[in-house]
């Protein structure tokens, strides 16, 4: 390169939420951006151009964004600080939002789908009555009395009305890999289970045939990836679309029954496939550029007239942008424009595919950073993804574009727990963290060790949540591994944290890492804070000081403990963010101090000197 773009540059683009919805002419399609600063409301035009703001918060997040066919009225979900409280809003055109919840320690979760078809009432869930169960909820839209429906002693979400508006598709989530469909009348007729299965299986609902005969649907059912299929409810069965080859991620239909689109998995690669069901064929594969989808959802949705795909698009050396694609022909048109002042993508690296193999013979697949302008051995971050039910993809990510462009290689692993390898992988990591996962951790350094162009002295871990337990773990039981450490808001005390978790996720915390009580000796034997001792090489942390998921005293137990042991430790906290951020200026704040740390902490003239 015969530049280095300032740091700012990387980070210089506009996000999103994972989440979108059309006007009802479909001539418009609605976002969440933080182009304000904050996550508000957006509205762009499906041909282009500067898009309008339909909210004006600043210390609410707009989560997820759902509207009303008939009139365009908008229903969202937002929450304050990130403290995922999310409550319910509505936005009528050309007015400004409206509570219709109002209820600060109730999590409400909706997606675009909640309006009824004739729009008359909408359905969400709530934990309203008990903060340990997800309840399916019933609202009128115009006298507003909620009825819950569904979902007492349960996690449960609604998914989809029946053409009619008479019942619910609901899923009733067991653990995280293992959901069932339930139909619910809504009028008060009952509710029945149709995907009863043994072991863990997911069934995930789609769109409902035009004529109520059936719903599509995702299910990994004797598989290891999840498959199409269509659940016939007069044969009371479900029969395969599309068997998995490798994972389906997404699923949407038009309201008209007409046309089918899917996302498709291919080792973090995502391709959308569209299907005429009237007439039986594939249509054109819609020409997106090679990229991804977001691994929390890209938010994919049909027009009202189901003429139009909107979805959010990744690619690796951009940033995530809203596409709109014809159905018919798979013409593809970019709707938004992130970048502020992006480098110019020829200068940023192509992450490349890599795999090494683990303490059991299994290979961990890996995104490859190359540095740029390396003079001899370079040093390298390992970075792990958050979730650990989740999966590192080749998106924009401007943290390591940025180290690249001084000199700083990436490997950015998929570990055990990983999604997007089969479930069997997945599991791995059930009540094994800082078991298997430490073996794969290890063998990651192990590789980087091994090829000649790393320095071995200047290895850093890097991760947030998930990531930054791998980063307390890495430096507190491998230790002679790494130059250095970075944690966003990870846990350091499996016990308090499977204490601390919000109450609805306990059931699944049990399954996924253990109970506090039961499985206290064993959370205990793997809680980095067992083993900060141990730790030598410099270490930051990152906070947000509402964080509900990873709770504060998470990282104030070991800094506290690492000070007393007067080791290098440097710890920000942020006081209006929760789990990751929210606000624009804090998290080009909090990625600056991660970046400068890195770079300090693997200079060459400092490794020289220890």
């Amino acid at each position: 390169m015969s530049r280095r773009p300032p740091f700012e540059q990387f980070f210089s683009f506009r996000r999103f939420q994972p989440t979108l919805a059309f006007a009802p002419d479909g001539e418009r399609v609605l976002f969440s951006s933080n182009i304000s600063g904050q996550f508000n409301i957006w509205s762009a035009r499906v041909d282009g151009g500067w898009p309008e703001q339909l909210t004006g918060f600043t210390a609410h997040t707009v989560r997820a964004v759902a509207t009303r066919a008939r009139d365009g009225l908008v229903l969202f979900s937002a929450d304050e600080d990130g403290d995922e409280f999310y409550q319910l809003y509505t936005l009528a055109p050309g007015g400004w939002p409206e509570r219709l919840t109002d209820a600060p320690e109730v999590q409400h979760l909706l997606d675009e789908s909640a309006f009824s078809p004739d729009g008359s009432r909408l359905a969400y869930a709530a934990n309203a009555r008990t903060p340990a169960d997800m309840e399916v909820w019933v609202r009128d839209v115009e006298d507003g009395e909620p009825r819950a429906v569904y979902g007492e002693g349960r996690f449960a979400v609604p998914a989809r009305w029946s053409p009619d508006g008479s019942q619910l598709l609901v899923v009733d989530v067991h653990t995280n890999t293992d959901y069932s469909i339930h139909l619910v009348d809504v009028d008060g007729g009952g509710a029945r289970e149709l995907t009863p299965h043994d072991g863990d299986a997911k069934f995930q609902p789609g769109p409902w045939a035009a004529d109520g005969s059936g719903f599509y649907l995702l299910t990994d059912d004797g598989h290891e990836f999840r498959g199409l299929a269509f659940y016939d409810l007069a044969a009371d069965g479900w029969t395969w679309v599309e068997e998995p080859t490798c994972d389906v991620d997404e699923l949407a239909g038009s309201a008209d029954g007409r046309f089918l689109a899917w996302l498709e998995n291919d080792r973090g690669w995502a391709r959308l496939r569209v299907r005429d069901l009237a007439r039986g064929r594939d249509l054109p594969e819609p020409q997106l550029p090679h990229g991804a989808a977001f691994v929390l959802g890209s938010g994919l949705t049909f027009s009202p007239g189901g003429g139009r795909i909107a979805l959010l698009w990744d690619q690796a050396r951009r940033p995530q942008e809203v596409y709109v694609i014809e159905a018919e022909t798979g013409a593809a048109a970019r709707v938004t424009e992130s970048r502020i002042a992006s480098p110019p993508e020829h200068e940023l690296g192509e992450p490349v595919l890599v795999a090494f193999p683990t303490w059991d013979e299994r290979d961990v697949s890996a995104w490859l950073y190359r540095p740029a302008d390396a003079d001899g051995r370079a040093p390298v971050v390992l970075s792990i993804h958050g979730g650990p039910e989740a999966q590192e993809r080749p998106a924009y990510k401007p943290l390591y574009q940025y180290l690249r462009s001084r000199g700083i290689g990436v490997l950015a692993p998929n570990v055990r727990g990983s999604t997007g390898y089969g479930k069997t992988y997945q599991k791995l990591i059930y009540r094994d963290w800082g078991g298997g996962d430490l073996g794969d951790f290890e063998a990651a350094a192990e590789w980087l060790r091994s090829q000649d162009w790393v320095d071995p002295d200047r290895i850093a871990i890097f991760g947030g949540s998930y990531g930054g337990f791998a980063t307390l773990t890495c430096l507190s039981r491998l230790p002679e591994h790494w130059a250095a450490g970075v944690d966003l808001f990870g846990p350091s005390n499996l016990i308090t944290l499977a204490e601390s978790a919000p109450p609805s996720w306990r059931r699944a915390l049990d399954d996924l890492l253990g109970n506090p009580v039961a499985d206290a000796d064993l959370l205990r034997e793997r809680s980095p804070l067992t083993y900060v001792e141990e730790i030598r090489a410099p270490l930051l942390v990152i906070q947000g000081a509402k964080d509900p998921r990873v709770v504060k005293a998470e990282s104030d137990q070991i800094v506290e403990r690492l000070r007393e042991l007067g080791r290098e430790v440097e710890y920000e906290v942020f006081d209006d963010e929760g789990h990751g951020f929210t606000r624009y200026a804090n998290e080009i704040r909090a990625w600056r101090i991660a970046a400068e740390f890195l770079e300090r902490q693997l200079a060459q003239d400092r490794a020289a000197a220890l």
